[in-house]
């Protein structure tokens, strides 16, 4: 044992907490902008921009995000750039939180019912007007507790960027435990971190979700 774990070591964890903070506040700001776009296309009445929307979510889905890191980091040297770790879980988990909140969205808007759609079609809406005054104002009310309840898998799972050398949280809680030796008190007090960032987040989607009355509104839409 180099060091005892004390209160210096608690507020070492803490201060890497905000890199936890700041990846997830990435992803999800990041990533919530193309993973709209990429929901958008998945409706268009356009067909090469459905199957190239459709082509990314099932590539990054499919694709493990530590892969996606790993490639990201290692694997882009080979063409001569080079970033740094920060970059590269940004990168990745942007990329991987569209894809997932895309389909997420998606579900959202195909669940607003029809006669939605047939109605502003009969109002001569063209589909930017449809998507922009009809749908998205109900898909929203639909997406934001399912959106909330994955921002959770977002900030837990930012413990990944710890592989490619990102100090996060998790990293942190590595780092503390070699020099203190103290497992149960260095990873105790990370999952209580976790925690802390993680149930306020699940309380506000069950919020949510009784609150907008989500599972109403599916009925009505089938």
């Amino acid at each position: 044992m180099l060091r005892e774990f004390g209160p210096n070591e608690v507020v070492y964890l803490l201060m890497a907490t905000r890199w936890t903070i700041a990846l997830s506040l990435v992803a999800f700001f990041g990533g919530g902008l193309l993973g709209l776009l990429l929901a958008v296309l998945r409706v268009s009445p356009l067909t090469p921009l459905r199957l190239i929307s459709a082509l990314f979510i099932q590539l990054f889905q499919a694709t493990p995000l530590l892969l996606l890191l790993m490639l990201l980091y290692f694997g882009i040297n080979f063409f001569g750039v080079r970033i740094d770790a920060w970059t590269a879980a940004s990168i990745g988990f942007t990329l991987s939180t569209a894809a997932f909140l895309a389909e997420i969205w998606r579900g959202c808007i195909n669940s607003v019912p029809k006669l939605q759609w047939e109605g502003a079609r009969a109002l001569a809406f063209t589909f930017p007007q449809t998507l922009r005054l009809i749908i998205l104002p109900q898909a929203l009310r639909i997406a934001l507790p399912p959106t909330v309840g994955y921002m959770v898998q977002v900030v837990k799972g930012t413990s990944v960027a710890a592989l490619i050398g990102f100090t996060e949280l998790a990293r942190a809680g590595v780092q503390m435990n070699t020099i203190t030796f103290e497992p149960i008190l260095v990873f105790s007090t990370v999952s209580a971190i976790y925690f802390a960032l993680c149930w306020p987040l699940s309380l506000l989607s069950r919020k949510l979700e009784r609150r907008l009355h989500v599972g109403h509104v599916r009925v009505q839409s089938m």
